[in-house]
């Protein structure tokens, strides 16, 4: 029988293997007294880690005191080293993962959970038949999109070389050892000679590039594999169900780096990696189809596309797939440089015209694979052409659909500037909704523009209008799935949607450009999607009435039925987080959805809901698929987005057999949520009851401490490294929307990551203890109703999961050096609130999962204890350096060394941000 232990003794041994090259490594660079150094603090820390109560404290101390008795330059040489140390560990994590799920596969077991193979036999036994199936199948939307958030700190030269270690290590069992062990020990030198920190900031088109290559390293070939699946498992074509988007280079709200420019660019480099992948593929499948017409016969197609090839090599005259294909390969390449400039290599042996879209091109290609499957070669078929359709379909020449995203505030002052410039209202600012609705109503029925090249508009205007105008031209160049909807943030009214609207009518954005705006009531519908983001606690509780208001207006209805009645809601997890505290902003979002829910339907309106998710618990992070299946009933529908963010990106996506998996778990558990029918508890009105009183509770906690506590601002600044932040090349994005210090102006994504980097992890669990205790208090047998709740209920089986997790990796002994970084008064008033909440939130957790934290995520515990022993020291080392820093030391490598623990840290938590 195979033990737990040898089913992850691999695991072990690679984490020391990969450890002892690291540790050579250094001796060789650097001699044998580092390697020492290095070694004692690895030995404190590993006993520091194991230790508990007054044992704990005591070997913190010593750590401290081994850290601060080292030079800087040696202080340097250990932050670098456990940060490698924790890097390495992820690698064989993910590649443990990989192993043993093929040995799983391999061992015939029934699917695992979370697989479209599990997921198709739930259905299947719940009596949903395959017709029914297929038609769900076909009819999915499921989009992760990827955005730009400063929490992904590595540099792309260190992913690389992660990749490098990655790919040597999972070859190793394949490999004569000697061997593999000299190419992971190159790989770890590679590394360790690697700077990890940037020499400037990234910039807009650095973070496109960066999101691009995950399209390289696994979306482009494993997204079309996962249809080609989801269809042979139906016995239908492959459809489109899953399409990666992105907001990077659109997404503009906070950022002023965002302009046409980068929109532009953004645009083109995307089509560019989708015109590389199509050409390398074109290029080797017309070595491969070197099918002979004295052996098969193809159909007269093929041959009409051969003959209008023009190939005229006599190698070829009687291999009509090559030759069609050296006709399909030159136009594609000539549309590749007429659209962005693009150079094949090699270069087509034939000048032929471009192709005029992108479905001309796919119906060349499907025409090879007709003739194919008539002459019993389907086998051939599937191995690089099919997949290459695939990607084609799903691809296009645009990559990805590209969000345009800005603040509605931003809108609202450009109305108000071409209003006043025009004529039309000098007091737009001033104006109640229903004036300000009925005025932007009149505006759409005019045909005549509110700008000119002639006007004197703002800087800020101009790039406004100037981003619309350079989408409409994405949009004529590379087809309308380039940029198919413009999201507001901060959406607080129905005029908010108007204001949008006006602007998108006066950038052409209509589906007949040239009757855009014409004198009628009913003027043409426009091109991209209006799609409000709801942030905040009270947004949130809004946005019903919100979308009732624009659902009965009749521009806008008429706009929808243009749309195939169909409207996207964004949610916002962040901001509710940090407004309401973690328990209130869920159940504020569950009842949101609900809500709106019983609005579209009402209004006849499919409803598809764009999820702000982030990476960590305090920012709507968790397993995706477990919070997918957690959804209210009737609100998935078949349609689902969410945001991939930071480093998540790249824990997620950057090997191809893991983007398969998740990939896989989204797609199958939107199949779940939306096609098997919901079995709720009887006691559901009742569980949703004591969930309201939980979040009031947990709101006043909340608020009580973060907001209402003078002071606790600036606590939080002095405790955490939130200043010293700014300071890392980490993101184009400020920090912060303006130069206010109140939390209501930091952005949510500091404000966790500050948290998780002083290891609190606060936005993630904070208020949750004193709503169990208040609830049972007044409740004397309420914890009975907690545990059905957990049991029975999948929102709040997940939400106190997720809290598990979180709560798993607080260490309040690290953080309460952090908190000695604070003024003595604030310290001793704030720090003691926290301490409290967080040994209530542990209690009521464990209370509920009738267990210790984790007893239900044994991997993540084993993660946990696997790379946790290296993160501590890196704490230490941090907390002392920042003392140092704001103490007015200015050696430079006092400031390089904060931001290389930051960079360890949020490296070795993985969903920090």
């Amino acid at each position: 029988m195979i033990t737990d232990d040898d089913k992850h003794a691999h695991l072990r041994d690679d984490i020391r293997l990969l450890g002892n090259l690291l540790g050579d490594t250094i001796r060789a660079q650097h001699g044998e007294a580092r390697f020492l150094a290095v070694e004692r603090v690895r030995q404190e820390a590993v006993a520091y880690h194991r230790a508990e109560g007054g044992a704990r404290q005591a070997h913190s101390r010593a750590l401290t005191a081994s850290l601060q008795a080292l030079p800087i330059e040696q202080v340097l040489d250990v932050v670098r080293a456990f940060s490698y140390f924790s890097q390495l560990t992820n690698i064989a994590e993910d590649v443990h993962q990989n192993r043993r799920r093929r040995a799983y596969r391999e061992s015939k077991s029934a699917p695992q959970v979370g697989s479209l193979a599990a997921t198709l036999d739930a259905l299947r036994k719940r009596g949903i038949d395959e017709t029914a199936l297929r038609a769900a199948a076909q009819s999915l939307h499921v989009s992760p999109v990827l955005t730009a958030h400063p929490t992904e700190v590595q540099r792309q030269s260190v992913l690389e070389c992660q990749r490098m270690i990655a790919d040597a290590l999972a070859q190793r069992e394949d490999h004569d050892d000697e061997v593999a062990n000299e190419t992971l020990a190159r790989g770890v030198l590679t590394l360790w000679q690697t700077a990890m920190l940037r020499l400037t900031k990234l910039r807009v088109i650095d973070e496109i590039e960066n999101g691009l290559n995950f399209f390289r390293l696994s979306f482009l070939r494993e997204l079309p594999a996962l249809h080609i699946r989801l269809a042979k498992s139906l016995n239908v074509a492959p459809s489109t169900a899953m399409r990666v988007g992105s907001w990077i280079g659109g997404d503009r709200d906070g950022n002023p780096f965002v302009t046409a420019e980068t929109l532009d660019y953004a645009v083109r480099a995307q089509a560019s990696v989708a015109f590389g992948h199509y050409l390398h593929e074109l290029h080797h499948l017309g070595r491969e189809l070197s099918l002979s017409t004295r052996v098969v016969e193809v159909t007269p197609q093929v041959l009409a596309l051969a003959s209008a090839a023009q190939d005229t090599s006599p190698h070829r005259q009687d291999e009509p797939y090559r030759q069609a294909l050296v006709g399909i390969y030159a136009r594609l390449a000539a549309t590749a440089h007429s659209l962005v400039d693009f150079t094949a290599v090699p270069a087509p042996g034939v000048a032929l015209a471009p192709y005029a879209s992108a479905h001309a091109w796919l119906a060349d290609l499907r025409i090879i694979e007709a003739s194919l499957l008539s002459h019993g070669s389907a086998t051939l078929a599937a191995h690089r052409l099919s997949p290459l359709i695939g990607a084609g379909a799903l691809f296009g020449f645009h990559l990805a659909p590209l969000d345009l995203r800005q603040n509605s505030d931003i809108h609202e002052s450009t109305i108000d500037e071409l209003f006043k410039i025009c004529g039309v209202a000098d007091d737009y600012l001033t104006l109640d909704e229903p004036a300000r609705v009925a005025l932007l109503s009149r505006e759409l029925t005019h045909a005549r523009p509110l700008s000119s090249a002639h006007m004197a508009l703002s800087e800020r205007t101009q790039t406004e209008l100037a981003i619309f105008r350079q989408a409409g031209s994405a949009r004529a160049q590379f087809g309308a799935e380039a940029i198919t909807q413009t999201i507001i943030s901060k959406a607080q009214s129905f005029s908010d949607f108007l204001e949008v609207a006006v602007l998108l009518k006066e950038a052409g954005l209509c589906q007949s450009a040239n009757t855009c705006g014409a004198d009628s009531a009913l003027f043409e519908p426009l091109s991209l999607r209006i799609v409000p983001l709801f942030e905040t606690i009270a947004d949130l509780e809004a946005a019903p009435e919100i979308m009732r208001t624009a659902f009965a207006h009749p521009q806008y209805r008429q706009w929808l039925h243009a749309q195939g009645d169909l409207q996207e809601i964004m949610l916002g997890y962040s901001d509710s987080n940090k407004d309401g505290g973690y328990l209130t902003s869920i159940w504020s979002l569950y009842n949101a959805q609900n809500a709106l829910r019983d609005v579209f339907a009402e209004a006849g309106v499919r409803m598809r809901l764009f999820h702000g998710r982030g990476g960590t618990v305090g920012r709507g992070g968790g397993p995706s698929h477990d919070a997918i299946l957690a959804q209210p009933p009737g609100t998935v529908q078949g349609n689902l987005r969410l945001t991939e963010q930071g480093e998540i990106i790249g824990s997620k996506y950057s090997d191809p057999e893991i983007a398969r998996r998740n990939l896989e778990a989204l797609l199958a558990a939107t199949l779940e949520a939306s096609f098997l029918p919901t079995v709720e508890s009887p006691e559901i009105a009742h569980y949703e009851a004591v969930m309201t009183t939980l979040s009031a509770s947990a709101f006043k906690a909340y608020r009580a401490t973060v907001y209402d506590t003078p002071g606790f601002d600036l606590f939080f600044r002095q405790m955490t490294p939130v200043g010293e932040l700014t300071g890392l090349n980490i993101g184009s994005r400020p920090a912060s929307r303006t130069a206010s210090t109140r939390i209501e102006d930091l952005r949510a994504i500091p404000w966790v990551f500050s948290w998780a980097q002083a290891r609190v992890m606060l936005p993630g669990w904070f208020g949750f203890g004193s709503a169990v205790d208040a609830y049972l208090a007044a409740n004397p047998q309420g914890l009975a109703t907690l545990l059905r709740m957990a049991q029975e209920w999948p929102f709040f089986r997940v939400a106190i999961a997720n809290m598990g997790m979180v709560l798993a990796k607080t260490d309040l002994s690290i953080a309460e050096r952090y908190a000695q970084l604070a003024e003595p008064a604030l310290r001793d008033r704030i720090w003691p609130k926290i301490t409290e909440e967080h040994a209530r939130t542990v209690a009521a957790v464990e209370r509920i999962t009738q267990a210790p934290l984790l007893a239900d995520n044994p991997t993540l515990k084993r993660s946990i204890a696997h790379r946790f022993p290296y993160l501590d020291p890196l704490n230490h080392v941090q907390i002392e350096l920042i003392a140092r820093h704001r103490a007015g030391e200015t050696d430079e490598r006092i400031t390089r060394g904060i931001h290389l623990t930051v960079n360890g840290l949020a490296s070795g938590l993985r969903n920090s941000g």
